[in-house]
């Protein structure tokens, strides 16, 4: 498929632009070299789009706990689930997040839906980097809890191109009710 299209951008500040989707796959035009006359080279880059649902549980708080995860790509699915018998529900959002871009062999697109507005909040309000300039302090000058997944969360960030949203839980959103299951599950199984 060839691909006509006139670019006007100052492609010196710019490492990849966004052509257009198709199906599960972005295609970016990738800035390889710039040059002072305008002039640059470039490649085609087609990303791989898939969707993650994640979802954390905990009884106790600290206690028993589990995650949930669903990758989707296209009509293929996969379900991940873990739990860990002292933990948070905190931590138990931030590793099923972990574990589903983990669980990516190559770098995507990926649009991650969860109900933790601690997660979402902290990355798409630009809170995880502050912490991260600060020495992990947060702005009430109180240190951040969970450094140890947020320092695995930051690579994971890096590698792919994560879009976070929010859902509200047990709301009836019908990946977010799978992942629930799956973590509960794995709660139950830590208690025992």
């Amino acid at each position: 498929m060839a691909i006509a299209t006139n670019i006007y951008v100052d492609v010196c500040l710019l490492k990849q632009i966004f052509l257009f989707t198709q199906g599960n796959k972005c295609v970016f035009l990738e800035i390889l070299s710039y040059n002072n006359n305008g002039l640059f080279s470039w490649d085609v880059n087609v990303i791989d789009t898939v969707e993650i649902f994640t979802d954390g549980a905990c009884s106790g708080n600290p206690g028993p706990g589990g995650y949930g995860v669903v990758l989707r790509y296209g009509s293929v699915e996969k379900e991940l689930s873990g739990g860990d018998s002292a933990t948070t529900n905190n931590r138990m959002e931030l590793t099923g997040v972990i574990k589903g871009l983990s669980a990516l062999k190559r770098p995507c697109r990926v649009i991650l839906t969860t109900d933790s507005k601690y997660v979402c909040d902290s990355i798409n309000k630009g809170w995880l980097y502050g912490w991260k300039k600060k020495g992990w302090i947060k702005s009430d000058k109180k240190p951040v809890l969970n450094v140890d997944l947020w320092e695995q969360l930051l690579p994971l960030l890096e590698k792919h191109d994560v879009t976070f949203n929010w859902v509200k839980g047990h709301a009836g959103h019908p990946e977010n009710e799978r992942c629930d299951r799956l973590a509960v599950e794995q709660r139950d199984l830590m208690s025992k």
